[in-house]
Formats: structure tokens, C-alpha cells, sequence
């Protein structure tokens, strides 16, 4: 299914862009890897301070792009993963958007821990994340229980980051604040609950978009 048989707002992508993307898969895979890599590395320190049984739960992003790259190369190998894409789907969407929505919430905190180019990139390179979510529809078909499990992945992620972390504190990604939640903002909200209101609708979101696609899709091979 093409992405001109879908919505725009459920295919952003010109058919073109996906086409190119999905001639590259293996080099987008490579590069997925990579910030995969980074992405480990940047939570090294987070990591020291977090029990072992919670690490899976901490770096976020960095699972959500090895999430996208088994997706693409579970496809190119003719392997497809309903449930690999899903959790690549919903990771990819909901960190590329999250951590752009908190660099820039809290632009002067994290400016005073990265240099300008390490925020530039990370704002940048996490977009690139959304983009490349919108290539998955092209080769899975959203079903409803690779959805339900990659929701109750994701549900199960924002509870311990920041509602019930049953072990240790928030295992959200560290917010630059000596203590996030006494940092109050607009209208008496404190920084953490200012990140778990973006990763709380995004999650919402992202459940509907997944819903859609898959609703679309059904109705279109029906025709």
C-alpha cells in the first residue's frame, strides 16, 4: 500500500521520499544502528545510577532506533515482525517528538549541559525519528495485537518514568534540574509534570494514529 492510498495526515511522506527511503533501507538500518550506540553512551551515567533490573526502561530513544532497525531489516530479509514494527512505530514517533518538545521546554537548562551543536543535532536527529516512522506503514499492516502490545509496552514505560517507578525513582530521561519536580512552570506545573504531560499525549496519540492506519489499510484492501 502505497502512501498516496492513505491520508496525508497518516502518510506525510510524498511517495517519492518513501520509495528513495525504502531503496536505502540497509543504510538507514547502519544509521539507526549507530545512534543506537550513541544513544547508550549518552545514558551512560544514567545507567550508574539506576538499578540493573530497570535499565531496559531508561534509554528510551536508543531502543526505539533498534526498535527501527530490526524493523527495516526483519523486512528487507523478507522476515517482517508485525510487533517489531509496532514498537519501531510508536518508539520513533513518540521519542522523536518528546525530546524535541523537552529541549526546547526547557531550552536554557540543556543548553547549560550540551554545547549549541550537541542540541542542535539532538533536536535534529530525533525529528529524523518521526520522519522515518512514516516509512513502516509501507510494509506492516498495524495489527490490532502488535498494536495492544507495543501500547502496553509504551504504558508500561510511562508508569515507571514517572508514575510508579517500583524500583528506584523515575526512570524517565534525566531533566536537567538539581530536582525536576520542585522547578515549577506555567501555571504552578513542575518540569516533570510538564514531561509527563507530552509523553502521556503522545502515547494517547500515537495509539490513535496506529488505530487509523490500521482502519485505513483494512478499508482499502477491501475495496
Amino acid at each position: 500500500m502505497t502512501g498516496s492510498a492513505l491520508p496525508y495526515w497518516l502518510a506525510p511522506l510524498p511517495s517519492r521520499i518513501e520509495e528513495l527511503a525504502l531503496r536505502y533501507a540497509w543504510a538507514i538500518v547502519a544509521i539507526n544502528l549507530s545512534g543506537t550506540a550513541f544513544g547508550f553512551w549518552y545514558y551512560r551515567f544514567q545507567f550508574a545510577g539506576t538499578p540493573l533490573v530497570m535499565w531496559p526502561w531508561v534509554p528510551d530513544s536508543p531502543l526505539a532506533t533498534l526498535f527501527m532497525a530490526l524493523s527495516l531489516a526483519l523486512w528487507k530479509l523478507d522476515r517482517a515482525s508485525e510487533l517489531v514494527n509496532a514498537l519501531a512505530f510508536y518508539g520513533n514517533v513518540k521519542l522523536g517528538l518528546w525530546t524535541p518538545f523537552v529541549l526546547l521546554a526547557f531550552n536554557d537548562a540543556f543548553l547549560a549541559i550540551n554545547s549549541p551543536p550537541m542540541y542542535a543535532f539532538l533536536v535534529v536527529s530525533h525529528l529524523g525519528m518521526v520522519v522515518q516512522a512514516f516509512l513502516i506503514h509501507r510494509y506492516s499492516e498495524f495489527s490490532i495485537p502488535a498494536i495492544a502490545a507495543a501500547l502496553a509496552w509504551y504504558s508500561f514505560d510511562l508508569t515507571v518514568d514517572y508514575f510508579v517507578p517500583i524500583v528506584g525513582g523515575p526512570h524517565h530521561t534525566a531533566l536537567p534540574f538539581a530536582d525536576p519536580t520542585a522547578v515549577e512552570m506555567v501555571g504552578n506545573a513542575t518540569a516533570f509534570q510538564v514531561a509527563a504531560f507530552g509523553a502521556t499525549l503522545l502515547t494517547i496519540w500515537i495509539t490513535f494514529l496506529a488505530l487509523a492506519t490500521r482502519a485505513e489499510k483494512a478499508r482499502f484492501s477491501a475495496a
